[in-house]
Formats: structure tokens, sequence, C-alpha cells
């Protein structure tokens, strides 16, 4: 089960964007690869720290976890959320220490050149997914069909014909990065950078796989299947990391991100985690009681409408409802009752209507002397 995560970045709910950022620089230098090499408990540390100010550091991603926890964005399990790679981690370094990677000068750079020599990450997919409110209830399983770019099974997604196929770039000379040195009035300042010649990967393709034509991916259809936890909303959106475009040669893939629709009911209207449904009944069934079945999200329920029941009267079906996204209770199904008025009527209608118009009990006044308090008597 996920950790909380504020209690990862070690701050409370209140906390200001400069203090999460602080937090997470902190955690970021205690355990990055490079200063804690082969500790995988570390490493496991630092990517859950990524991943908590991933969602805090930003106010849109922080609202949502805020009211939906970790189920905002998928983290119940079917590889939603989370799983950030190591690439998506170094990202972030531009806002938290600034342009490129302190660490390449803290502890010798070298992890952030094995993650440049990685190839080019690939795109973020968007896809939409309708779901009617029984799927909503109870969640879902979709297998979808989604045209996207594959890693080559040909070369395997490294784009050359074989490991023959290959040379060291000369003007990197295999490091994947180039260092400049500069004078300034402070003194000497160095800046690393990108390979522009092999694009960070330390080596140039001599031979190219004859699928991919050298990108290590080819552009295919790929079913998915989507677990939908219950709860979702119209218009949330999950991911799954990974599973969004190939990367060339070798990079990440980008991730797959799921927009929810919610389709609506023939006679059931959504409200946040409960439903409503409108009970029409003609006179005489409110009026003499009844009882009625009314349809819920998994099939009908029969209740009883005691005489004498007002147009407005609800209703409450306890648990019928939409179970919230975090897991914690159910939302319930709320009847109202409302008086059906007929159009046509024939003549022997109308004459029974006639009579009982002339009737005390059926004048309001009448009754809304009877319903009046002590107060209500006493000022009026």
């Amino acid at each position: 089960m996920k950790r909380d995560y504020y209690e990862i970045l070690g701050v409370s709910k209140s906390a200001s964007v400069e203090e999460i950022k602080k937090s997470y620089r902190k955690l970021a230098i205690q355990f990055h690869p490079d200063k804690n090499p082969g500790d995988k408990a570390a490493e496991e540390k630092f990517k859950e720290a990524a991943e908590a100010y991933d969602i805090l550091g930003n106010p849109d991603k922080r609202a949502k976890y805020d009211r939906f926890g970790h189920q905002a964005f998928g983290g119940g399990g079917g590889g939603y959320g989370g799983g950030m790679n190591m690439e998506d981690i170094f990202s972030q370094f531009g806002d938290i220490f600034g342009d490129g990677n302190p660490f390449e000068s803290f502890f010798g750079g070298g992890g952030r050149r094995q993650e440049r020599g990685k190839g080019q990450r690939g795109s973020n997919l968007r896809v939409k997914v309708k779901l009617n409110l029984s799927e909503i209830a109870h969640g879902a399983n979709k297998k979808i069909k989604i045209k996207k770019y594959v890693t080559c099974d040909t070369c395997s997604g490294v784009g050359a014909k074989d490991s023959n196929s290959y040379q060291t770039c000369n003007t990197c000379n295999g490091a994947g990065a180039v260092r400049k040195v500069t004078q300034t009035f402070l003194g000497q300042m160095a800046t690393t950078s990108t390979c522009p010649t092999c694009n960070g990967e330390g080596k140039i393709i001599t031979n190219k796989c004859t699928k991919c034509r050298g990108e290590g991916r080819v552009y295919d259809e790929e079913t998915v299947s989507l677990d939908i936890p219950a709860g979702v909303s119209d218009g949330i959106q999950l991911s799954m990391s990974g599973k969004g475009n190939a990367g060339v040669r070798g990079g990440y893939a980008g991730d797959l991100l799921i927009g929810i629709e919610e389709e609506p009911h023939a006679d059931l209207k959504r409200v946040e985690n409960n439903v409503v449904y409108n009970l029409y009944l003609n006179i005489a069934d409110v009026a003499l009681g009844t009882q009625a079945d009314v349809p819920t999200i998994d099939g009908t329920a029969r209740i009883k409408i005691p005489k004498g029941t007002q147009s407005g009267k609800l209703f409450r079906l306890q648990g019928k409802g939409i179970p919230s996204i975090n897991g914690y209770g159910k939302g319930d199904q709320i009847v109202e009752v409302k008086v059906f008025t007929p159009v046509d009527l024939s003549n022997e209608e109308i004459a029974l209507l006639e009579k009982l118009r002339q009737s005390k009990n059926f004048s309001p006044s009448a009754q809304k002397e009877k319903s009046k308090g002590f107060f209500d008597k006493l000022f009026s």
C-alpha cells in the first residue's frame, strides 16, 4: 500500500510550495543513487520522494490528491500511478536545483550520463474511456486497442542491426555529454551538456535495423488492459506509467493518460456519490399509500409509500450509491416523490374530481391549518 505523500516528504497538509520543494531537495540529496551506490533501499526512497514531489509540487495534482488520495492517479493498483523512471525524476531538477544536475559536480556525474545514454523518451498518449453507472460503482476492466509506437521486435529497441553495428562517438568519446570550460570574471566555469552528435548515447549506429530504420520502434497497434477503480467521476484523469509511445532507441516509454467520460443513466442522476431518482405517483397513490418499485444501479428496490405522502418527500436507500474513490464509505440513493397531474380526463373523471374538490380534506388551507405548530398558531 502506498504511503501518504505528505508523510514521505515530512510536511504538513498545509505546507507551502516552498516548504515542499525544500523538503524534496533535502531527500533527493540524501538518497541520490550516486551518493548511495548499490543501495536499493535508498534508490526506492529516492523514487518515492520524487513521486511525492511530482504530485504535491503541482497545484492541480495536489488538489486532486487532497480530495481523492492515491486513487485520483490510479494508485490502488492495475499499473496506474507512480512508476516514475529516472529520466522523469532528473527532469525535475531544473525546477529544484536550477539548470543541469548538481550531482555531476557533487558525486562525479556518472549516474546522470548513464541515464542520458538510454535514448529519447517516448511521448504520452491520451485516450477517453466511457463508463456507465454500474461500471463506475463497481470498477471495470476495459481492453482497448491503441495505435502507437511500440518497441521494434527485430532489434529489441536498440535500432542497430546487431552488436557489431556501433562505433564510439568521436565528439564525446562515449561519455554521452560534452564539457565546456569558459572564462568569466569570477574565474573558470564548467558546464556539461548532452553531446550533439550522438544525442547523449555515447555511440553511433553504423548499420541500422532494417525494420525500424534505426529508431528502435515501429508504429503498430497494441491492446492495453485498463483496471478502472470504483468511484471515478466524469473528467477525472488516470495514468498508466510506461504505456504511452515507446522511446527512441531504448528510451523510456511515455505514459498513457486515461480521461473518464460518464455515460448518462436512463433513470438515475448522479450527485457526487449519491444517485437521485424521481418517482412519479398519482394522487390516489400518495393519498392512500402504496408500494413502488424503483430502479437502482444493481436492479430494482421496493419501497413503501405511506398514506398522505406529500410531493417532494425524500426516501433514502442507504448504501445504494457510488463508493468513494478513496475506499471510505458509499453514497446513497435518494428517491424524490413527485405527484403526477393528469392532462386528458374523461367526463366521468372530471365529475369525480369536481366532487372531491368540494371536500374539506382536499383543501390545502385545511391541511395547512392541521400541520401548524404552537408558535405558528400563536402568531397567525
